[in-house]
């Protein structure tokens, strides 16, 4: 009975939180229906309402965004809010901060997340896996003496939080990984090792 219930367990949690996270997400989306005029939203035009249609409404959003401001009549006005926003008090803190984080994060040519890495850490002899982010910079490179390098300690098994480190590049041991199998290796407390996450990677693929 146990083992059956166990076995059930494990079938069954990973699509409850699969579809609570899908539904989370959706729902959120779907709140930019509220941006249309009322006579215009689902339920007033065909008297219910459509799950995922504003899901739908922001992807369509986020691509005429992206569309528009790639030509430069675009890229002109978005120059100029911009400007405006880094003169509003503790509007232009937020928003250059997230800005730069996201520029990091979803360009073509960012560094984010490029390599995983051994490092030694919360103590000497203790060793978890790390992401490179990049090089001090600034003021904080002026009091580095050497080579230091930017990294990100996830936690498990939520690793959209975690630690932000300035290390010595020779403290640091590159893995032959990718960032998304570490990041399996992570997220699954070490029980999903990485050479079975690249078996199952390249097995899917094949298939």
């Amino acid at each position: 009975m146990r083992k059956y219930f166990i076995t059930g367990l494990l079938i069954l949690v990973p699509l409850a939180i699969t579809a609570w996270v899908l539904h989370a997400v959706i729902s959120t989306m779907d709140q930019s229906l509220l941006l249309l005029p009322t006579q215009w939203r689902p339920e007033a035009l065909i008297g219910f309402k459509i799950p995922g249609l504003g899901a739908v409404l922001t992807v369509l959003i986020i691509f005429v965004t992206g569309l528009l401001t790639k030509n430069f009549i675009g890229k002109y006005v978005v120059g100029l809010w911009e400007k405006l926003l880094t003169h509003i008090p503790i509007v232009s803190s937020i928003y250059s901060s997230v800005k730069q984080v996201s520029d990091t994060l979803f360009s073509s040519t960012g560094n984010a997340f490029s390599k995983a890495l051994l490092i030694q850490y919360p103590r000497e002899g203790s060793w978890t896996i790390a992401f490179l982010t990049g090089k001090p910079g600034g003021a904080v490179a002026k009091h580095l003496d050497g080579d230091f390098i930017s990294v990100y300690v996830p936690t498990t098994p939520n690793p959209t939080s975690g630690y932000f480190l300035i290390i010595p590049k020779k403290d640091a041991i590159e893995l032959d990984m990718s960032v998304d199998t570490a990041l399996k290796y992570v997220v699954s407390m070490g029980v999903v090792a990485p050479e079975v996450a690249e078996q199952a990677a390249q097995n899917n693929s094949c298939n």
